[in-house]
C-alpha cells in the first residue's frame, strides 16, 4: 500500500512537471498538507499563546504552494526537506509583516545584541547574565523577563537574506549555503565547508546547557517540555536557554559575514 502511494505521488510530480496544471498542483498540496501542520506546530511552541496555530497553518500553506511550484525534480534532495524550510520561512515572513512584536521589544533585542558583542570582545568569552544585566543597568529578573519576550522573536529562517557587503544588491540567502549534490565547483564547496566549521565551532563554544538544548531540539527533535524533563528544569527555563543560544549564534554569524565582506 505504501509503495503504491509513493508511486502515485511520483506520477503526480512527473505529470505536474510537464503540464504545470493547477489541478495536479492542488493534489500535491493535499498530499503534503501534513507537513504544514508539523512545521506550524514546531513554530508555535516558541510563540505567545495569542498566536493561533490555525493562522500559522494558513500562512504555511502559501509556503507549501511556493515550494511545489519551484521544486526541481532533477535535484538530488527530498521534497520534504526542501518544503519544510519554505513553509517555515512563509510563516515567519507573515508574522513579521503583521508586526506581531512590539517595537520596544525589537529595540531591546538590538540593545542586548550590542551588549553581548561588547562584553564578549571585552572579556574574550561569553558574558554571564549578571554581567549583561549590569551593563544594561537592569536587574537579573528584568533580563530573564527580556529573554522570555525574545523567546518568540529570535527566529532564524533559511529564506532570510543577509548582507555580505555594504550594498543591498550583494546579499546571500542561508538556504543557498545548503549543499548542492550536483555542484562540483571547488570554491562553493570550500565556502560551505568553512561555514559548517564556523557554525560547528560556535556551537561547541556555547555554555554546556545551551549547547545541550540546541542538540536536543534541532538534532534529536525533542520539544522544549521534553528537554526540560531531561535537564530537570522548567519549560520556560529551556526557552530562555534556547533564546540565549540563538542570540549568540546570530551575533557570531553576523560577525563572520561582516569579515567575509571586508575580505
Amino acid at each position: 500500500m505504501e509503495k503504491q502511494e509513493s508511486f502515485t505521488v511520483e506520477k503526480l510530480w512527473l505529470k505536474y512537471q510537464k503540464e504545470r496544471s493547477r489541478d495536479i498542483r492542488d493534489k500535491l498540496v493535499l498530499n503534503y498538507a501534513p507537513l504544514v501542520k508539523y512545521v506550524a506546530g514546531r513554530v508555535s511552541m516558541s510563540l505567545p499563546r495569542n498566536i493561533e496555530k490555525a493562522d500559522l497553518i494558513s500562512y504555511g500553506m502559501f509556503g507549501l504552494i511556493d515550494a511545489i511550484e519551484k521544486f526541481d525534480l532533477t535535484k538530488k534532495i527530498k521534497f520534504e526537506t526542501y518544503a519544510i524550510s519554505r513553509i517555515r520561512g512563509a510563516i515567519i515572513d507573515e508574522l513579521r509583516s503583521i508586526d506581531w512584536v512590539p517595537r520596544s521589544v525589537r529595540r531591546k533585542e538590538k540593545q542586548l545584541e550590542r551588549t553581548y558583542v561588547k562584553l564578549e570582545n571585552k572579556f574574550k568569552r561569553s558574558p554571564t547574565d549578571e554581567e549583561i544585566a549590569e551593563d544594561m543597568e537592569i536587574s537579573i529578573e528584568e533580563l530573564q523577563g527580556l529573554y522570555g519576550q525574545l523567546s518568540y522573536t529570535t527566529q532564524v529562517t533559511l529564506n532570510e537574506f543577509w548582507n555580505t557587503s555594504g550594498t543591498k544588491n550583494d546579499q546571500t540567502c542561508l538556504i543557498d549555503t545548503l549543499k548542492d549534490t550536483k555542484s562540483d565547483e571547488p570554491s562553493k564547496a570550500f565556502e560551505l565547508e568553512e561555514l559548517k566549521q564556523f557554525l560547528g565551532g560556535t556551537i561547541e563554544s556555547l555554555p554546556k546547557r545551551e549547547k545541550m538544548v540546541i542538540a536536543l531540539y534541532y538534532y534529536e527533535g525533542l520539544t522544549l517540555k521534553e528537554i526540560g524533563e531531561v535537564l530537570g528544569v522548567t519549560e520556560s527555563r529551556v526557552s530562555q536557554l534556547h533564546t540565549k543560544a540563538l542570540l549568540r549564534l546570530k551575533v557570531h554569524l553576523r560577525e563572520m559575514l561582516s569579515v567575509l565582506a571586508q575580505g
